[in-house]
């Protein structure tokens, strides 16, 4: 059972974070800033790719452009892109069992779907795929100093967009295989 001096701050919390009826435009198709690509540099958070280390950390940039407004339900305010880019990430920590510390190049290549809630907030889901480089820098682990290993895996990321204004907003990026990314969106 919660405590009521749990209570409050929780029911001030889902007030504040949760929009108001006369604020969501969800149901009002095309209601949206019109831009013809997105251009978002961004930071990189990882945890334990593909067995290396612990945490890791880089930084990427992903391009987007818009393909058609609500395209797969007209009634709600949507559109679909194409999103593409490069992330490059560092794990600093080796894995002691192989002893080396990867380095990755990943290049996300995702279908786009963003829902657009409110003039603020906006989601999207990116199912796609992500090649991927990794270079390790010790010579046990792959049999060679330099070595390098690459696959192309399936890729699904959940993004959440804080609107500042109609062409700059704050992006956040939950999915697999790049974990999470911090950065922002500018729309030309």
């Amino acid at each position: 059972m919660l405590k009521s001096r749990f209570l409050l701050p929780l029911l001030v919390g889902l007030a504040v974070s949760t929009p108001a009826a006369a604020d969501s435009i969800i149901k009002q198709p095309g209601n949206h800033p019109d831009y013809h690509v997105d251009i978002e540099p961004h930071g990189i958070l990882g945890w334990g790719f593909y067995g290396a280390g612990s945490v890791g950390f880089g930084a990427g940039v992903r391009f987007s452009i818009p393909l058609c407004k609500n395209c797969f339900v007209p009634k709600i305010n949507n559109n679909v892109a194409i999103s593409f880019g490069a992330d490059f990430a560092f794990y600093p920590f080796p894995d002691w069992v192989y002893n080396y510390t990867p380095w990755y190049l990943f290049m996300p290549v995702a279908m786009q779907w963003n829902f657009f809630l409110t003039n603020k907030w906006s989601v999207a889901a990116e199912p796609g795929i992500t090649p991927w480089f990794g270079l390790y820098d010790y010579n046990t682990y792959c049999g060679g100093p330099g070595c390098h290993n690459w696959a192309i895996w399936p890729s699904l990321s959940f993004v959440g967009r804080y609107h500042f204004n109609d062409k700059v907003a704050l992006t956040m990026r939950l999915g697999f295989p790049e974990f999470f990314n911090i950065g922002v969106s500018f729309w030309m």
